[in-house]
C-alpha cells in the first residue's frame, strides 16, 4: 500500500509536522536513543522566500528525557535543518546565542545559574566531507591527563554549560533501508522517495508503518499538509527561491571557472615572463662576460701597443746609433784617403770589402 506524504525536505513542511507535539517527541526520541516525555517547541525561524540567503530553519525546543538509569533531566534541543551547503559559521552564531539566553538558564540554591544542557540537531540536505554514514553522533567526553575517561562529568552542570552533543543528519544518505527506529522515523525525510512529477510529495510503503501507531500519526499529518492550499504555496515560494539560488550559483561557479582560467592563463603568462626575464638575465649575464672578456683583449691590445711602442723607440735608438757609426766609419774612411791610404789598406782595416769602401765613400 503506497501512501502519499507531503515532503519534509521543506520548511514549511517540516514546520507544519515538528509543531505537532506527538509528532516532536517521536523524532527527538528516535534521534536522542532516549524517551522525550515532555517537548515544548520555543521560538523558531523561517525563511523568507524574498531574502537572498541561504535557508536556515531553526526550532528550539525543550524537552524532558528520560535518562538511562530512569532519571529525567531537562534539557535545550537545538534542530536547525538546511537545503544547501551552509557555512558553519552560521550555525556557530546561533549556538551562541542560545548560550547567552536568558531564558536557557536553570536556576539552583544560592541563586547560581547554569546553561540548559543543550544537544544540537543538524538536518542537513547536502553530505559532509567524505563521511558515508547518514547519521553521526559527536559526543562529549572528559579525561584526565593519562587519557582515561573521567565518571560523572556528563551530569555536572558546569561542564554540560560549557560543552554539547551534536547529531549530525545527511539526508542524501538516507537511501530507503530501515534497519532501527531512526531509520524508520528519517525514512520520511528519503529524497530517493520523492515523485517522479512532482518533488513535493514522496511516496511510502504503508506496511513499513502499519504497527507503529506514532508512526502513522506523523504520517496523517504530513497527508495533510499535501492538501493545505497555504502550505502548497509555501513549497512552491520555496522552488523559486532556491531555484533564484540555484541560477545565482550556476553564475558564481561559471564565473569562478572563468576567473579560474584567466588565473591558469595570468599564471602562464607571469611563468613565459618569468622564463623570458630569466633568459633575458642569462643574456645580459653573457654579455657581461663577452665585454668583461673584450676589455681583457683590449687591456692586452693596449699592453701589447705599448710594448711595440718601446720597442720601435728602442729600435728608432738603434737605428740613430747606426747612422752615427757609419758617419763616424765614413769620416775615418775618408781621413785615410786623403792621407793616401790605399783602399786596400783601408778595406783591410775596417774589415769590410773594397766595393763596400767605395759606396761609404762615394767612389764610383
Amino acid at each position: 500500500m503506497k501512501i502519499t506524504v507531503a515532503n519534509p525536505i521543506y520548511d514549511s513542511v517540516f514546520k507544519f509536522m515538528m509543531e505537532d507535539e506527538r509528532i516532536a517527541r517521536t523524532v527527538l526520541s528516535a534521534l536522542l536513543k532516549k524517551e522525550v516525555l515532555t517537548v515544548e517547541m520555543r521560538r523558531h525561524e523561517h525563511p523568507n522566500v524574498t531574502r537572498d540567503n541561504l535557508s536556515m530553519f531553526r526550532i528550539d525546543f525543550a524537552a524532558k528525557v528520560r535518562e538511562s538509569d530512569g532519571s529525567e533531566r531537562l534539557i535545550l534541543i537545538e534542530l536547525q535543518k538546511t537545503w544547501l551547503n551552509t557555512e558553519t559559521l552560521r550555525f556557530r552564531r546561533y549556538l551562541a546565542a542560545q548560550y547567552n539566553a536568558e531564558e536557557n538558564m536553570l536556576k539552583e540554591e544560592e541563586q547560581r545559574c547554569y546553561a540548559m544542557p543543550m544537544v544540537a540537531v543538524y538536518l542537513l540536505g547536502h553530505r559532509v566531507g567524505d563521511i558515508e554514514e547518514p547519521v553521526v553522533y559527536v559526543n562529549h567526553k572528559a579525561f584526565d591527563y593519562d587519557g582515561r575517561e573521567v565518571a560523572n562529568c556528563d551530569t555536572d552542570p558546569f561542564i554540560n554549560s560549557l560543552t554539547h552533543d551534536s547529531i549530525i543528519v545527511q539526508i542524501p544518505l538516507l537511501h530507503g533501508k530501515i534497519n532501527n527506529r531512526l531509520d524508520k522515523v528519517l525514512s520520511v525525510f528519503d529524497q530517493t522517495l520523492v515523485a517522479d512529477k512532482n518533488q513535493h510529495v514522496i511516496n511510502l510503503d504503508g506496511k513499513l508503518y502499519e504497527d507503529d501507531p506514532d508512526m502513522m500519526h506523523l504520517l496523517h499529518r504530513l497527508g495533510l499538509a499535501t492538501m493545505n492550499a497555504d502550505l502548497r504555496q509555501e513549497m512552491n515560494d520555496e522552488d523559486e527561491y532556491f531555484s533564484a539560488i540555484e541560477d545565482r550559483d550556476t553564475l558564481l561557479m561559471e564565473a569562478k571557472a572563468k576567473l579560474s582560467d584567466l588565473d591558469a592563463q595570468l599564471s602562464d603568462v607571469n611563468s613565459q615572463l618569468s622564463d623570458a626575464n630569466a633568459q633575458l638575465s642569462d643574456a645580459n649575464a653573457q654579455l657581461s662576460d663577452a665585454n668583461a672578456q673584450l676589455s681583457d683583449v683590449n687591456s692586452q691590445l693596449s699592453d701589447a701597443n705599448a710594448q711595440l711602442s718601446d720597442a720601435n723607440a728602442q729600435l728608432s735608438d738603434a737605428n740613430a746609433q747606426l747612422s752615427d757609426a757609419n758617419a763616424q766609419i765614413r769620416s775615418m774612411a775618408q781621413a785615410m784617403y786623403h792621407n793616401g791610404v790605399s783602399l786596400e789598406v783601408i778595406a783591410q782595416s775596417m774589415n769590410c770589402r773594397i766595393d763596400d769602401l767605395k759606396a761609404l765613400l762615394g767612389l764610383s
